[in-house]
């Protein structure tokens, strides 16, 4: 996830949020439908004044956000004071050294409150006396059935009165884990279309699905797997010459994994 995203880009996720294409907006606008186009093409055309006041007021938003030479939308004059902050941290968001984007979706996520609470819990030692207690009374009870009964410490029930005392750092780690794990992998959710985001399927993950499907098929297998290899190096397979292809089959003749997949190189025409 990038730490800032370019005009282009908030641009193109105005028109988005408002359900509009090109076309729809040029009509609401009355800014050319091209020219729409040049202001999210990564060919990025310079807004004029005009065209950048009139999104701006139709968007709702200050030209300094369409520009995005901020991030707020809706508070864009908030006195410093009124979010109490430290000045330690006033200074790492102001260093770069994080992805403030980034970390403003985690803050704003539904469940981070959640984990702030729990969090709050854990630090202010407040459930602390609880787990003490609990944990002594569980301790108590297995003493006096040791003491009487000393050959009973592999018992299954005296294991299960061992097993239920719980460490508040366990149990804190446990709960919080969790949430952690529901806000991160929604946020990685909706960036995973995002030009940075790995893809969930390389490209060597679809050769071999085509391959798959070439090997599965009825039709020339030969053919079809050369113009899949051929694709897979971003080769155009009917623009090679003739001298060309029939050195690709020379070269793949030699390979081991041709030679026995059953696909007869030695059938007329391909010599």
């Amino acid at each position: 996830m990038k730490q800032s995203i370019t005009i282009q880009e908030r641009l193109k996720d105005l028109r988005v949020e408002r359900h509009l294409n090109l076309e729809e907006l040029a009509a609401e606008t009355g800014i050319s439908k091209s020219a729409l186009g040049s202001y999210e093409n990564d060919d990025y055309k310079e807004i004029n004044h005009g065209s950048l006041v009139t999104l701006a007021k139709f968007y709702g938003v200050s030209t300094d956000y369409l520009l995005c030479l901020t991030e707020n939308r809706n508070h864009p004059n908030t006195a410093l004071t009124e979010l109490h902050l430290s000045d330690s941290m006033i200074d790492l968001l102001k260093s770069g050294r994080i992805n403030n984007r980034l970390l403003c979706e985690i803050a704003t996520h539904e469940k981070f409150a959640e984990l702030m609470a729990d969090t709050e819990i854990y630090v202010d030692g407040m459930a602390a006396m609880r787990f003490h207690d609990i944990n002594n009374s569980l301790a108590a009870v297995r003493a006096m059935i040791l003491e009487e009964h000393p050959e009973a410490a592999a018992d299954r029930s005296l294991k299960i009165l061992e097993a239920g005392q719980i460490a508040e750092e366990d149990f804190f780690c446990h709960i919080t884990h969790k949430t952690w794990d529901t806000i991160l992998h929604d946020v990685r959710k909706t960036h995973e279309n995002d030009i940075e985001s790995a893809p969930t399927v390389t490209p060597a993950d679809e050769l071999i699905k085509e391959v798959q499907k070439a090997m599965r098929s009825s039709g020339d297998k030969v053919q079809e797997f050369l113009e899949i290899f051929c694709k897979a190096f971003q080769l155009k397979y009917k623009r090679l010459s003739e001298e060309e292809r029939t050195t690709l089959k020379k070269l793949f003749r030699k390979s081991p994994l041709i030679k026995h997949s059953g696909m007869n190189f030695r059938r007329k025409g391909w010599k």
